[in-house]
């Protein structure tokens, strides 16, 4: 298994694994576990499954990935992402509630984790850049957007449908004279406290000059704290006699060995959604890994998270779990408290392991309503709308493919609108690239350096002209420097020596290089040699298997200042 490098991650640090590494991971498995039992059940109910399955999803995959995976700080687990797309894509093959829904998430995550293990064997990593940033940032902004609107319904009490906002607006609509005041205040005192944990402690900081650490975990705790307490009211209270909608009974014990469904049918109406969800877990998982692995000065291998993950959605679909990825605001919390080895993993699947065999019980009578609060203060920090502004004045290219993310994953769904953006992203790369920046140089005064005559005081010659391409030529934008070099050529009479200065040129595609003879034969009909300066050596290398250097009017010259001297001379 090569393509994994190395197969067995663990046994890179089991070696060097002592007591102290112990305490540490154990201290952040239990952080983890405090925070992530709450988020577990929540996403279980936001992916449409019964709220065991997001317990099972924290179990066996977070071994698998402590034993295959590259990252010490990297919590894996049921995400809010993963979760929508999940029920995006198995409610187009089954109902929630029903037995084919459960069997058909199994299947997604085998596929996605088959997917993920052949990219990392065949080191596919680079794969997911394909995705950029304006499409991730707009496709996870519309998710928070979509997941939190989802949540109204449960947060009001009402039984709405759909996958899109305005299918969730308008159920909701219809349904607004059934809203269930009891809901309303359980969830809405819920969700009140929630903010208040979350934007209170800067406030309280800053005014009584408490310590950060006790004021950061009050924070980290308050959904497991607001779970605890809302299971105690209803108990005591006889909530569900008042018609509070709650969990129900949860099985106890270890996850179940699971199989996933291999019907050729359900696999091909699941393989696209499959492919979504490997591709998008990946990017967000590989970034976290990233970001915390700089703090520790450590070094990620994509292909090597690529194993890891794979192997945890395998775990995921044979243990009655679902599609799983690393979590941003888990991840952080095991690694600022203090998490050594991907051993913490380990540990915390021990930790939901226990609350799974014994504690399932008491899950019974927490309120949906509570889980759905829980889900809303989760995705609050996926939403930043002020990502368009700053697109905006970077770049109008990739304010399009934003808005368009954005705009899409809201109103037709989430699957149409990841594709729809990077689709759209690729459109504008050809077209950006296909009229790539050219600029007419000539010499700095009293200097080697050759710079744009519209923005410098430079020297010219009426027999030379240097044309300097900024892109990689290829199919796409092989005719515009056709039409770019022919119009230069046809403003300058006396024209003698054509320069295509090439520093910026890392390749030149079979169409490209049809176009530079194009040119080469027709300049020389007009009497003009073509010539080329500061070409790279593997572009130099092509050239050299082609014909063209043999029929070239002109020279290649090394630097642009030996063909300037050689031809003005």
């Amino acid at each position: 298994m090569a393509g994994l490098s190395p197969d067995l991650r663990v046994l890179t640090w089991v070696r060097g694994y002592d007591r102290a590494c112990l305490g540490h991971d154990l201290i952040a498995a239990l952080t983890v576990t405090v925070m992530l039992i709450p988020q577990s059940l929540a996403y279980a109910l936001l992916a449409g499954l019964p709220p065991q399955a997001g317990l099972y999803a924290s179990i066996a995959p977070l071994v698998a990935y402590a034993i295959f995976g590259g990252s010490r700080s990297l919590a894996v687990g049921p995400v809010a992402v993963v979760s929508l797309m999940t029920a995006a894509a198995v409610g187009h093959v089954a109902e929630a509630g029903e037995i084919g829904y459960a069997a058909a998430a199994l299947t997604l995550a085998f596929l996605s984790g088959v997917l993920l293990l052949i990219m990392g064997w065949f080191r596919l990593g680079f794969i997911a850049n394909f995705l950029s940033y304006p499409v991730i940032s707009g496709f996870i902004t519309a998710s928070g957007l979509l997941i939190a609107a989802g949540q109204l319904k449960h947060l009001l009490g009402l039984p709405a449908e759909g996958q899109t906002l305005v299918e969730l607006g308008v159920s909701l609509w219809r349904l607004r004279a059934d809203v269930d005041g009891l809901a309303v205040m359980v969830g809405g005192l819920s969700l009140f406290f929630l903010l208040g944990v979350r934007f209170g402690p800067p406030l309280l900081l800053h005014r009584f000059g408490l310590a950060q650490g006790p004021m950061d975990l009050l924070a980290k705790a308050a959904p497991a704290f607001i779970v605890i307490v809302s299971i105690i009211a209803v108990k005591h209270l006889d909530l569900t006699g008042r018609g509070l909608a709650v969990v129900g009974e949860t099985p106890s014990g270890p996850p179940p060995f699971t199989l996933p469904g291999f019907d050729p049918g359900l696999i091909g109406a699941l393989l696209g959604s499959a492919v979504l969800i490997s591709m998008i877990g990946f990017v967000e998982s590989v970034s976290i890994a990233r970001t915390l692995a700089t703090k520790n000065r450590e070094r990620i291998n994509p292909d090597q998270e690529l194993a890891g993950l794979g192997a945890a959605n395998l775990a995921a679909a044979f243990s009655g779990g679902y599609p799983v990825s690393g979590g941003f605001a888990r991840s952080a919390v095991n690694h600022n408290a203090g998490a050594r080895t991907p051993a913490a993993g380990g540990l915390t699947a021990l930790g939901v392991l226990i609350v799974t065999m014994f504690f399932t019980p008491l899950i019974r009578d927490l309120p949906v309503a509570v889980l759905a609060a829980t889900i809303m203060m989760a995705v609050l920090s996926l939403v930043d709308l002020g990502a368009l502004n700053r697109a905006w004045a970077y770049s109008k290219a990739d304010f399009s493919a934003m808005a368009v993310t954005i705009a899409l994953t809201l109103l037709l769904g989430v699957e149409t609108g990841v594709i729809s953006g990077v689709i759209l992203s690729l459109v504008l790369f050809l077209y950006r690239t296909s009229r790539p920046h050219t600029a007419v140089v000539g010499r700095v005064e009293g200097g080697e350096h050759f710079r744009n005559v519209e923005r410098h005081t430079v020297i010219t010659h009426p027999h030379i002209l240097t044309l300097r391409v900024d892109e990689s030529l290829y199919f796409a934008n092989a005719r515009y420097l056709e039409d770019r070099i022919y119009a230069l050529a046809s403003q300058a009479p006396q024209l003698r020596h054509f320069i295509l200065m090439c520093p910026a040129v890392n390749g030149i595609d079979m169409s490209a290089l049809a176009s530079l003879e194009a040119i080469n034969a027709r300049l020389a009909d007009a009497g003009i040699k073509l010539h080329l300066s500061e070409v790279k050596g593997p572009v130099m290398d092509r050239l050299k298997r082609s014909h063209f250097l043999e029929s070239l009017t002109g020279s290649v010259f090394l630097s642009q200042h030996e063909a300037f001297e050689s031809l003005s001379a």
